[in-house]
């Protein structure tokens, strides 16, 4: 069954509006009821417009036909696993992903990074955490603070800040918001090193304890989107026992 919850946008701050001052929408797949209704109602709360499904199956359809700007996605679904659901989303958009997992071992969380999730919760949790994660993505999702056009490398990259565009040798690439956060961060000062932890700290827009090495992930899937060859990386490059670089220069 779905069900559709909303919130008048008066009050909203300007991270959890959509384009044009409308509500973000946040689509909830979860198969537990009363955690599924629990989150629903604390994000009712923080002004979203809420969307909710206990099957897999329906949250794709609704997925293509809504267009949420986020989905909170539980990976332990009856009908079909949150995996492929992460997988069908992934393959068609760049809509940001919050997976719910009851796995709390380190490999679940980055094998659900690398599927595409921009952050994960594991259960149990605190609904105002999920809030504050959901927030975080928009925000540095819609993160447009220095308005201009940067080259790097000749033209081989080029950022547009306002419009959160990412073209790379003249092909636009879809980003999700945390790829766009890496990538932007480490372009903020060509050839500067990033260490994981400030890296993932700053990307994140709030304190995240641990799991600093999730970065490898989120960095992996950018370097499938922009590299012509990821395993002899160019553009983002590895730096041992140091982080991550940007290795090309910006265009004067």
């Amino acid at each position: 069954m779905v069900t559709v919850w909303r919130r008048p946008a008066a009050g909203l701050a300007e991270t959890e509006r959509g384009t044009a001052g409308m509500a973000s929408t946040v689509l909830v797949v979860e198969d537990e009821r009363k955690l599924r209704d629990l989150v629903r109602s604390y994000l009712e709360r923080a002004g979203f417009t809420v969307l909710s499904t206990g099957s897999g199956a329906e949250a794709i359809t609704m997925a293509a036909t809504a267009s949420p700007d986020l989905v909170v996605l539980d990976l332990g679904l009856p009908d079909v696993p949150g995996e492929t659901v992460a997988r069908e989303l992934r393959s068609t958009s760049a809509t940001p992903i919050l997976m719910l997992t009851a796995k709390s071992s380190e490999e679940d969380r980055i094998r659900g990074l690398e599927l595409g999730a921009d952050d994960y919760v594991t259960k149990p949790f605190s609904p105002r955490e999920l809030v504050l994660r959901v927030q975080a993505i928009l925000r540095r999702g819609r993160s447009a603070t220095v308005q201009g056009i940067t080259s790097y490398g000749g033209g081989e990259l080029v950022i547009d800040e306002p419009q959160r565009l990412a073209m790379v040798r003249g092909a636009a690439v879809a980003l999700t918001p945390t790829e766009w956060g890496v990538l932007f961060a480490l372009a903020s000062v060509p050839g500067r090193v990033y260490s994981r932890f400030e890296l993932i700290n700053r990307v994140r827009g709030y304190e995240f304890e641990g799991y600093e090495r999730t970065v490898d992930s989120h960095v992996k899937n950018l370097r499938r989107k922009v590299e012509d060859d990821p395993g002899q990386p160019t553009i983002v490059q590895t730096v041992l026992g140091g982080g991550y670089r940007l290795g090309l220069a910006r265009d004067d």
